[in-house]
């Protein structure tokens, strides 16, 4: 029974102690995570220029929302159908395909390790429902935005756009949001600059179906 009670204290604490992290962050942006930590310790440096998702141009969220997470505004934190395809798909030995909606990478980019097999993706679960209670959709975005790696030591759309395009992401074309968002899946492979291969025909592609997430309305959640 000492056990138990001891397991049930830790429990408890550990909720009240993230549920409190949870709620600062939708208010104050993350100062660091653990991702740039890992970058630290590997001998890079680290660049990041946070910039408010109402001073980013519309062009870039919808640039995520058509590269990573077409039902974001509709899901509560999981696409069960986007799931359900990535493992099927996997499953008949196509190109191996992630699942993870935007909601998931927020929670993993801002209170988790990248690596960590199943017990990570237990946690980045449980911090995904956290955040899908306790901050708006505006904000979810706000934060993905602002710490998803967007390059080598690179974090952010803004630095990516400093960084490949010489401006911030106050205005982006069509094609400089689609090539960043492109860079997304692999940043510390890829390049929004000068890109070839799968860079470019995949930033081609989602550069034309900005205008679809517009004009489809999915990123209503956002305006």
């Amino acid at each position: 029974m000492l056990i138990l009670r001891w397991f049930l204290k830790a429990v408890l604490v550990f909720v009240a102690v993230t549920v409190l992290w949870v709620g600062l962050y939708r208010f104050v942006p993350p100062p660091f995570t653990f991702t740039m930590m890992g970058d630290l310790l590997g001998g890079r440096s680290v660049t990041k220029d946070w910039m408010p998702l109402s001073a980013m141009d519309p062009n870039m969220p919808r640039a995520a929302i058509a590269g990573e997470d077409a039902r974001f505004c509709s899901h509560h934190g999981f696409d069960w159908r986007g799931i359900a395809s990535a493992a099927y798909s996997n499953a008949k030995g196509r190109r191996l395909r992630g699942g993870s909606t935007i909601s998931q990478q927020t929670a993993k980019n801002a209170f988790l390790f990248q690596r960590g097999g199943y017990v990570r993706k237990a946690f980045e679960a449980y911090f995904t429902v956290l955040i899908e209670a306790l901050w708006p959709k505006r904000r979810i975005m706000e934060v993905y935005l602002n710490l998803a790696e967007t390059g080598i030591g690179t974090y952010g759309a803004n630095a990516g756009a400093i960084r490949y395009f010489r401006h911030d992401a106050s205005r982006l074309t069509p094609t400089e949001a689609a090539r960043i968002a492109a860079v997304l899946p692999l940043p510390k492979k890829r390049a929004a600059i000068d890109p070839h291969g799968f860079v470019r025909s995949h930033g081609n592609r989602l550069a034309r179906y900005v205008g679809v997430v517009r004009r489809a309305g999915l990123d209503s959640c956002l305006r």
